[in-house]
């Protein structure tokens, strides 16, 4: 090798190594919501039964800890603009990683309920702080590729963690799942302790306390632009929440798959996230990005649809798969433009706009997760319905806020 390319591959090799490195960490730390709810949802009828609970109960657990990703972001997101990016994050691993245990050990439904909250409100530092920690190190399309290759990493979550739920249950038993997710938070910690540096340094920090945060929101709520992106996407992230929350009934009671067969099909939708998230980025350089957001946006729409007719009709489950991969799918691309799109209008609030834009689909996930067991454990008209409702409502919110808005009046609403 001569002297000229050996120069050049010391330098980028350095870089691109650490780049690789950033995008395993903090995208492992953005799967913490997909590893806390989907490794275990294969257990779902076992836990109701084993706990001596009903199935309405049972998906309470979801809500619990989809709750707690939403309440803990809208803390941690602020206080990470203060704090910086380490010391919060750092606390709230070691939370997680007992709070996973505890719920291994719960010897009530109700019990289990409450570890479920406290581990998904200690797992949201971890993904809103990664998203913020993103927009520290890079903005434009170049956020937008480095976000679709965070994706990368968090689509493996709900590719693996069903799979790891149901060989788990074939073999052992579902309290050991808990404990591997508590292996998991303790793992992520030493990583983020001996290799993640700070990303926020004192000098661009947000000055004062979390008070402070209240007129942040309230900036936030006024950018009619943002809130479309937020609620947009917060819409069709609740059509796949209402699938978590009722495949596992439907599919294995109402179409009779096998646990293990379900955590395949949940896994090939999870493939579906990171196929949508990857071409993406790709496609960042090539079109707009709110052009990139409608369409997978549509793409939700007509899966949403399909399921409303294959279920109302009766229509084989082959065709019922499909649509389901478009809803599930969708949400790749749809996530990766709006964080994207969302952290470039807010900059200067990187921690807040990445805790919004959390918060909106969790909590909205919160709601849904019950509408779709009222039906009872063998239907599975409510979950097609709720899922038809949100990405209609999408689609409608895009259109009416983000759409026609004026780029130039976007761009001065960025500067200022």
């Amino acid at each position: 090798m001569s002297q000229p390319e050996q120069q050049s591959f010391d330098q980028v090799n350095p870089e691109s190594f650490r780049r690789l490195w950033l995008v395993l960490i903090l995208g492992s730390l953005t799967a913490f919501g997909p590893l806390s709810m989907d490794m275990y949802l294969p257990a779902l009828p076992v836990v109701t039964i084993e706990l001596h609970t009903s199935a309405s109960l049972a998906q309470l657990s979801i809500t619990a800890c989809l709750l707690g990703l939403a309440v803990g972001q809208l803390l941690f997101g602020p206080l990470s603009d203060i704090q910086g990016r380490r010391r919060p994050l750092l606390t709230t691993l070691v939370v997680y990683a007992v709070a996973s245990v505890l719920c291994a050990f719960s010897p009530t439904i109700w019990l289990f309920i409450a570890m479920r909250f406290i581990q998904g409100f200690a797992g949201a530092a971890g993904i809103v702080i990664a998203r913020a920690s993103a927009k520290d190190m890079y903005e434009g399309k170049e956020l937008t590729k480095f976000i679709a290759l965070l994706a990368l990493v968090n689509g493996a979550a709900p590719i693996l963690a069903p799979i790891f739920g149901g060989i788990i249950l074939k073999w052992i038993a579902w309290p050991a799942i808990f404990i591997i997710l508590g292996i998991i938070g303790v793992a992520m910690f030493l990583a983020v302790q001996f290799t993640l540096p700070e990303t926020l340094p004192v000098e661009k920090r947000q000055q004062g306390d979390l008070l402070a945060t209240v007129k942040t929101f309230a900036d936030l709520l006024k950018d009619r632009v943002f809130m479309g992106i937020a609620l947009s996407q917060a819409l069709i992230s609740m059509g796949m929440f209402a699938y978590i929350s009722g495949s596992p009934f439907v599919l294995q009671n109402v179409y009779g798959v096998s646990a293990q067969t379900f955590s395949i099909i949940f896994a090939i939708n999870g493939v579906g996230i990171i196929i949508a998230a990857q071409l993406t980025g790709r496609l960042a350089f090539r079109m707009q990005e709110k052009q990139l957001l409608l369409t997978g946006i549509l793409i939700a729409v007509t899966g949403g649809t399909l399921f409303l007719t294959v279920v109302m009709l009766e229509l084989p489950l082959w065709l019922l798969l499909i649509a389901l991969f478009l809803v599930v799918s969708s949400v790749g691309m749809v996530s990766t433009t709006s964080f994207s799109m969302g952290m470039e209008r807010q900059g200067k609030h990187a921690g807040s706009a990445s805790a919004f834009l959390g918060i909106l689909p969790f909590g909205g996930g919160a709601l849904v997760s019950p509408l779709v067991g009222l039906g009872g454990d063998y239907t599975a008209i409510p979950m097609a319905i709720t899922i038809f409702c949100c990405v209609i409502l999408g689609l409608l919110v895009f259109l009416g806020m983000v759409k026609d808005t004026n780029p130039a009046a976007d761009m001065s609403n960025v500067i200022n």
